[in-house]
């Protein structure tokens, strides 16, 4: 929906809005953050409800923020940058939307009669620990809220600023679920670079897998995407199995890349610079629909099952579901099974 629904009015404030957005209480440009734009918005509701066909095994969301300086290329979330007037482009990795009011507001609808404690997701959209969560320090609130609320809390992301909230984390375990996964597709930090040029290096990601793993939590890796000829090669996925079990992951998921929304020209785009080979390849791959074809998921599916094999790997199908209680760790050790599923 668009954000001129969500918004409270400034009307008289003389701030000049935003295209497709009133309320706006400032804009604002910080020289540790070069190139990037924060629009400090008001929100009148922090909790989103998902329409009752969406396939998602969750039913509430939250988004801090709306664009995101990980600027990865593939992000589907891109596209929902255009509600803003916005462009899915450039707009989305430095044109960030701040809700300075989030946990004011959440905390006001968690006390209606009406809430009954359901799971909340964040990180389903943009990443709620992106650089911008550094400034602005809105999550400590949030969990805060969600535990208080006695609402199950489960969290994905790239950004390592998590670890500065591990231990709020395990103090709302005590009350609530709290599900901690952690996104990382690839090892090769120059292609991740290119792909992700705002996002963690992995080496950084593997440090917070451990950081998740050894304060209790059952850390859960999303593998997504597997780029097709870029990152889907055996050699490359069976380092990173490795890697992910070392660090002391307990479940992951693997997902190939989709092209369905406006997203696809951008990373099309991208690829044309710097694979101008592969474009063509894509193009036959994923036809009109945007979506990879059924032979390239089964193909990536049967090479990974022997991998899975070969690295002691349980498959779990569902990759939004309660990861299963983590083996305890003996001297130290990591513990040995990670887990997998697929599509």
């Amino acid at each position: 929906m668009r954000w001129d629904g969500q918004l409270l009015s400034d009307a008289g404030s003389g701030v000049r809005a935003l295209p497709g957005l009133e309320g706006v209480g400032r804009t604002v440009r910080a020289p540790e953050f070069e190139g990037i734009t924060f629009h400090e918005v008001l929100c009148k509701s922090a909790l989103n409800k998902l329409p009752e066909s969406s396939a998602m095994p969750f039913t509430w969301t939250i988004n801090p923020y709306r664009g995101c300086t990980h600027a990865c290329t593939y992000c589907f979330a891109r596209s929902s940058h255009e509600y803003l007037e916005f462009d899915a482009g450039g707009d989305f990795d430095s044109q960030i939307v701040v809700k300075t009011n989030l946990v004011s507001v959440l905390k006001k609808e968690l006390r209606r009669a009406s809430w009954r404690g359901d799971p909340v997701a964040l990180g389903t959209n943009t990443d709620p620990y992106q650089r911008a969560e550094g400034r602005y320090r809105l999550m400590p609130g949030v969990i805060g809220a969600l535990a208080g609320a006695g609402s199950p809390i489960s969290i994905l992301t790239k950004g390592t600023l998590l670890r500065r909230d591990l231990p709020l984390l395990v103090t709302a375990a005590t009350t609530v679920p709290v599900q901690l996964s952690v996104s990382l597709a690839l090892l090769d930090p120059a292609l991740q670079s290119s792909l992700e040029p705002g996002a963690p290096k992995p080496v950084a990601r593997l440090d917070l897998i451990r950081a998740v793993a050894d304060a209790g939590f059952d850390c859960h890796v999303m593998v997504a995407p597997v780029v097709p000829y870029l990152t889907d090669d055996t050699a490359s996925l069976r380092a990173l199995f490795g890697a992910l079990a070392e660090a002391g992951a307990s479940t992951a998921s693997v997902m190939a890349l989709n092209l369905t929304g406006r997203y696809r020209e951008w990373f099309l785009g991208w690829l044309s610079e710097n694979h101008p080979m592969l474009v063509r390849r894509y193009r036959q791959l994923y036809g009109s629909t945007g979506r990879v074809s059924a032979e390239y998921r089964a193909h990536l599916r049967d090479r990974v099952a022997p991998m899975l094999e070969e690295h002691g790997l349980v498959r779990q199908e569902d990759p939004y579901a309660a990861p299963p209680p983590r083996p305890r760790r003996v001297d130290g050790a990591a513990a040995p099974d990670l887990q997998e599923s697929l599509f």
